[in-house]
């Protein structure tokens, strides 16, 4: 009686260590034979996979094409900048004391001062240097520039530097910088727009590959309903199927988007170079291609989870 009594909590402890041996044996099972069922069907599987990657690599790219002209357009805090250029009897030492002035400010970041000496060398560097050689001047003729960034309304700073005595122009590009913001943000609010609708067409994709599936299976899945299989354990299969199909769309996609950046960066590049800048493609980074993997492994799983929910309510048995 004692070895009786010491035994039963020894085999109730075993129980549910037996179940999640099972469940985590059932999850390898499904993991493992939804792999082979795609390898079996190279077609199909391509044809699912394809259309998928293109769904999602379109909105991708629009938003690294969003991304890429940000960055081609410059620093936003240099877009900023405010240029007041200086009276020309505005000596070197009264433009210094100037810009300390204007540093102490609150709604001022910082304050460049660029001297006729140092403006007319980047006019030299910039090609001009024969046209001011032929002009022939023995004095300089450009003013002192104070380069102004600004710490809030760009607008009224740039008033109140207009009124100031020493002040013969103020240059500010905000209504470029604007413009240029808002078509940014319309890229950004469409990137986001088409990556809804066509992440919600690779649901319906995967969602009818799934379909077709589990149409395929349905006396198996009717024995199993009749002999008392929960929903889950029936289910599991089909959800790593989905799976599948999201790996490898989301891997497909980032490498065509790959292949279109090298096809595109050279002539971009050469295109930049006659501007005289150094631009070239970024594309995605290790972080973002793996969250964009693991973001269409997610919808995979979804559109196979939501199909098989709803096949599964539609026949599930009922008492009689």
């Amino acid at each position: 009686m004692p070895e009786a009594v010491q035994s039963a909590p020894i085999q109730r402890r075993a129980r549910p260590q037996g179940r999640i041996g099972t469940w985590l044996d059932h999850h390898l099972y499904s993991f493992v034979a939804s792999l082979g069922r795609v390898a079996r069907r190279p077609w199909s599987t391509a044809l699912t996979v394809g259309v998928m990657a293109v769904a999602l690599a379109l909105p991708l790219g629009l938003w690294l094409v969003q991304a890429n002209v940000a960055r081609f357009s410059g620093d936003v805090q240099r877009s900023r900048e405010i240029s007041v250029f200086l009276k020309a009897d505005i000596d070197a030492a009264r433009a210094q004391a100037l810009a300390q002035a204007l540093r102490a400010r609150a709604d001022i970041g910082g304050v460049q001062l660029r001297t006729p000496a140092q403006g007319l060398a980047e006019l030299r560097a910039n090609g001009l240097g024969a046209a001011i050689d032929a002009v022939g001047a023995d004095d300089n003729p450009l003013p002192s520039v104070l380069v102004v960034t600004p710490r809030g309304d760009e607008a009224m700073l740039a008033a109140s530097l207009q009124a100031l005595p020493e002040a013969e122009l103020v240059q500010h590009d905000a209504l470029w910088r604007q413009r240029l913001d808002g078509w940014l943000r319309f890229g950004l609010r469409v990137a986001l727009v088409l990556g809804a609708l066509l992440g919600l067409g690779a649901l319906l994709v995967v969602g009818n590959t799934v379909r077709l599936d589990i149409q395929s299976r349905r006396e198996e899945i009717g024995v199993l309903q009749h002999l008392g299989a929960t929903d889950g354990f029936i289910r599991r299969p089909f959800l790593y199927l989905g799976l599948w199909y999201g790996l490898a769309a989301g891997a497909l996609a980032i490498g065509l988007l790959t292949l279109a950046a090298v096809a595109l960066d050279a002539p971009l590049s050469e295109l930049a170079a006659s501007y005289g800048s150094r631009f070239t493609l970024q594309g995605l980074d290790l972080p973002t291609a793996m969250a964009v993997v693991a973001g269409a492994a997610l919808l995979g799983w979804l559109g196979a989870g939501l199909v098989t929910g709803h096949y599964l309510r539609q026949t599930r048995p009922t008492d009689t």
